[in-house]
C-alpha cells in the first residue's frame, strides 16, 4: 500500500457539497457505536422498570454522536499535526489511517481543527440543558466524557500516545451507557455499569485491533500506545485477553442476577471475537491481513449491543 490516495477514500470531487463534505468528516458509519451504546443504557433503565421519555431518548441520541463526532474530527486534526497519517501507508482504510480528509485535500488542518472543536461546544451545550432537565449528576457524566473525547488525542495530554487509550475508549463508551441510563433514571445506579461493561470492552478491542496497521506511523510520530510499546507477536495475545473479560463481565453480571439469564445470548457474536483474536495473532506483523478481523471485530461488537439491547427490553417488567 502507498502514501497515494485510494479510490475509495474521499475526494474533493466527491465532496463538493460543503454540507455533505462536514458531515462525512465525521466518519458516520462509526457513530453506530455510540448509537448502541446508547440503546444499551436505555434498554438498562427500561429493566430497571423506568418508563422512557421520548424527548430525552432523542436529545440523548444526538449529543452523544455528537460528542463523539468530535472526538473524530480532534483526533483527526491532532494526528494531521503530529504527522501519523500522512505517513501512514500501512492504512487499512475506512478503519485505520484517519478519515483522510485533510491528507487528501478535501479539508484543511485548520478547518477541521475548528470544525472538531465547534461540534464539542455544541455537545457540552447541549449537554448542559439536559442536566437542567435531569439533574446535576449528568454534569459529572458530561464532564468526564468530554474531557475523555479531548484529552485522547490533545496536547498536552495526548492520553493515546502515552498508552492511556484503551481506557479512555473504555471509560467514555461505558460513560455513555451509564449516561443514557441517567438521563431516563434521573439518579445514578449500577445496573448500567455492569450492563455497559462488555460492550465497552469490545469497543476498546476495535480500537486496539486497529492500531495495528497504524503500528508503524504511530510509533515514527511518538505515539506510544500498547501496540507500539509491545512486539507485534506480544501486542496480539491482549486482544483475546479483552474478550475473556467481557465474557467474564457479562458472565458474572448474569450469575449475580444483574442480568437475565437471556442475557447470555448476547455472548454468542464473541465467538466472531475469536476468530479474529486467531487471525490477528496469526497475522500480527502482516497489517495487510488484518481486514477480515477488524471486521469481525466490528460485528461481534455490535451484535452483542443489539442483541442485549433487545433481550433487556423484552425482560423489562
Amino acid at each position: 500500500m502507498t502514501g497515494q490516495t485510494l479510490p475509495m477514500e474521499p475526494s474533493l470531487d466527491r465532496y463538493r457539497n460543503p454540507m455533505a463534505r462536514y458531515f462525512a468528516a465525521t466518519r458516520p458509519p462509526f457513530l453506530t457505536a455510540t448509537l448502541v451504546a446508547c440503546l444499551i443504557g436505555l434498554a438498562s433503565a427500561g429493566y430497571g422498570g423506568v418508563s422512557l421519555n421520548g424527548l430525552l431518548v432523542l436529545v440523548t441520541l444526538l449529543l452523544a454522536m455528537t460528542l463523539h463526532a468530535a472526538a473524530n474530527v480532534l483526533n483527526d486534526y491532532y494526528d494531521a499535526l503530529n504527522g501519523t497519517d500522512a505517513s501512514n501507508t500501512e492504512r487499512l482504510f475506512p478503519f485505520t489511517g484517519g478519515s483522510r480528509f485533510i491528507q487528501n485535500g478535501v479539508l484543511t488542518d485548520r478547518q477541521t481543527g475548528r470544525y472538531g472543536y465547534a461540534l464539542l461546544a455544541l455537545a457540552v451545550a447541549g449537554g448542559l440543558w439536559l442536566a437542567v432537565q435531569c439533574g446535576g449528576g449528568l454534569l459529572v457524566i458530561g464532564a468526564c466524557g468530554v474531557l475523555v473525547g479531548w484529552a485522547y488525542s490533545a496536547k498536552p495530554l495526548s492520553l493515546n500516545s502515552r498508552g492511556w487509550g484503551e481506557w479512555c475508549v473504555f471509560a467514555g463508551f461505558l460513560g455513555v451507557v451509564v449516561g443514557a441510563d441517567f438521563v431516563q433514571r434521573q439518579a445514578f445506579a449500577w445496573q448500567p455499569v455492569w450492563t455497559g461493561l462488555p460492550y465497552a470492552l469490545l469497543v476498546t478491542n476495535l480500537l486496539y485491533i486497529n492500531q495495528f496497521p497504524d503500528r508503524k506511523a504511530d510509533a515514527a510520530a511518538g505515539k506510544r500506545h500498547w501496540v507500539v510499546r509491545l512486539s507485534p507477536e506480544r501486542a496480539a495475545l491482549g486482544y483475546p485477553m479483552i474478550v475473556f473479560l467481557a465474557l467474564a463481565g457479562l458472565s458474572l453480571a448474569v450469575m449475580a442476577r444483574l442480568l437475565p439469564a437471556l442475557a447470555m445470548l448476547s455472548a454468542l457474536p464473541l465467538g466472531l471475537s475469536l476468530v479474529a483474536s486467531r487471525e490477528l495473532i496469526q497475522f500480527a506483523t502482516v497489517p495487510a491481513k488484518l481486514l477480515p478481523a477488524i471486521r469481525l471485530t466490528l460485528a461481534a461488537m455490535l451484535a452483542h449491543g443489539v442483541l442485549l439491547t433487545l433481550i433487556l427490553f423484552l425482560e423489562a417488567p
